[in-house]
């Protein structure tokens, strides 16, 4: 491939292309678990474009095409959620992941409000709690949700809290 991967910010334009590739990267989570019902697979393209209006959201493109993406939002609490981080299964183990959420967390270094970082996986997810620890998330709670299924919620202090617990 003689083009480079770039990130920039979503646009309602991006919605379908978001649906869709969540839509394909998803499948390999939900053979995993034995549950075609999870959310990803199931989300409104009504509710996708609702998530990006009220949070940040970032893409990759290939060219022209979305390859990867990446959402979340900062609530009263200090908390940058970060969601739904997907790469197309043909551009993944190539860094590209964790490009996205340098960048997602870049982003919301920008907000004043945003103290950590907090995201989740499935327990069985061994290649996305790999990432996450790589970038310095630590687990910090664990919810049944469902008969296969444990989300392991992880979590790291952004520059912004670190530096807030040091004062």
């Amino acid at each position: 491939m003689g083009m480079s991967v770039t990130i920039s910010a979503a646009t309602e334009d991006d919605a379908e292309h978001i649906l869709k590739l969540q839509f394909l990267c998803y499948q390999s989570e939900a053979e995993l678990y034995g549950d075609y019902g999870i959310e990803p697979l199931t989300q409104t393209l009504a509710d996708l474009r609702r998530e990006l209006a009220e949070g940040h959201a970032l893409v990759a493109r290939l060219g022209g095409e979305v390859v990867a993406s990446v959402r979340g939002r900062v609530d009263d609490g200090g908390t940058a959620s970060i969601a739904k981080l997907i790469v197309h299964p043909r551009m993944q183990r190539h860094g590209l992941g964790g490009r996205l959420l340098d960048a997602i967390e870049e982003r919301f270094a920008g907000d004043a409000r945003a103290e950590r970082f907090r995201l989740f996986t499935g327990h069985r997810s061994e290649s996305n709690l790999r990432l996450y620890r790589s970038r310095g998330y630590v687990p910090v709670a664990t919810e049944q949700a469902g008969p296969r299924l444990t989300l392991v919620t992880l979590e790291k202090e952004s520059s912004r809290g670190a530096y807030a617990a040091s004062a």
